[in-house]
């Protein structure tokens, strides 16, 4: 499988083509080709987090998806509460794994489903913002444990030997993601003071385009 790179200023960049097969780039200044989407990835990593950031030329279709939380599946815990959105089986945490953690896995996989309705998979994701609350008690948004979860289903392939990156769920040793993924979005997180449904710490919204 052939790669192509174009490195300039620290910043290697490649088409979302190149993210599943081969890549091509463009030089510095030039904008993308109308059906291109061009994601901007720090030099010299073979499994960067995220990217600098995604060029989207004018002819490509994307899909926003609304802010997505965890769904309430955990009913043995009282309404309101984070831990009514624990999708683990009974609301019971695996070992180290947080309640951002937990409901960052939840509000992915329903992420997930919206993007299914529509025709796309979180592979086609190229655009993601995340707001965090803070868990009650706590000073902090648990940017540590959110960043688990996105790893579970995002920048989880390495982008220079096309293998699998195990990764680990709350302090259990590395295994493989729940959603193998090469996908790099542009993202952001931000901690904020609450989050519109009572009990939520976790939501997501995402842009993606149609390939």
């Amino acid at each position: 499988m052939r790669r192509k790179k174009f490195i300039i200023g620290g910043v290697a960049l490649v088409t979302l083509a190149g993210l599943t097969g081969g890549a091509s780039a463009s030089p510095r200044g030039t904008k993308p080709k109308p059906w291109e989407v061009r994601v901007a990835l720090p030099a010299g990593q073979g499994n960067p987090m995220i990217a600098n950031g995604v060029g989207v030329g004018h002819g490509v279709t994307t899909y926003t998806a609304s802010g997505t939380g965890p769904a309430g599946s955990n009913t043995s815990a009282p309404a309101g509460t984070p831990e009514r959105y624990i999708g683990f089986p009974g609301g019971n945490l695996p070992p180290g794994v947080t309640v951002t953690e937990a409901q960052g896995l939840n509000a992915l996989e329903q992420l997930g489903a919206n993007l299914e309705a529509v025709g796309l998979t979180p592979r086609d994701v190229i655009s993601m913002r995340v707001y965090l609350a803070n868990p009650p008690g706590e000073d902090s948004a648990d940017f540590a444990g959110w960043n688990r979860a996105y790893r579970q289903f995002y920048a989880n392939v390495d982008l220079t030997t096309h293998k699998v990156v195990k990764v680990p769920l709350g302090t259990a040793p590395p295994a493989d993601p729940m959603y193998a993924n090469r996908a790099r979005p542009s993202r952001v997180a931000l901690e904020v003071a609450n989050l519109p449904v009572a009990g939520w710490l976790v939501e997501v919204e995402v842009v993606a385009a149609y390939r």
